[in-house]
């Protein structure tokens, strides 16, 4: 079962009440879909004021606040073989809330494997608005 929400950008606080504050969102959509765009407002929503870039190349930043870690991967380039050869995985497992994007169907089978609970979230451009198809949530 989804959800579906579109929204344009002075709207997108509205997806924050059905997300948790603990636990794995994976994040899909095409290029340039809003992926990151999303994590900055889930950042920004939870009264972390830092700047958020997709971390490409490092694969993992976080961003601290009293309330809340979140975690914020993008497996773009190595897919979840990055994670695993980078440590990372494990960092699933830490509380918080962990946003990956470019979360595939590979790192979908691998949660479930280890019977994690995940959200994920497609991403759709419908014209200047986006469409946030929400799974498990």
């Amino acid at each position: 079962m989804s959800k579906k929400f579109i929204l344009g950008l002075d709207d997108i606080n509205s997806l924050m009440d059905i997300l948790p504050k603990n636990g794995i969102i994976l994040l899909q959509g095409t290029l340039a879909s809003g992926k990151t765009t999303l994590v900055k407002n889930i950042v920004k929503f939870h009264g972390i004021y830092e700047e958020v870039t997709s971390p490409t190349f490092s694969i993992m930043q976080s961003y601290k606040s009293e309330d809340i870690t979140i975690y914020h991967y993008d497996i773009y380039q190595n897919g979840v073989n990055g994670l695993l050869n980078n440590g990372l995985f494990e960092n699933l497992f830490e509380d918080g809330l962990h946003l990956v994007e470019w979360g595939d169907e590979n790192l979908e089978n691998l949660l479930k494997n280890y019977e994690i609970q995940y959200i994920k979230i497609v991403i759709n451009l419908k014209d200047d608005l986006r469409e946030y198809e929400v799974f498990g949530a």
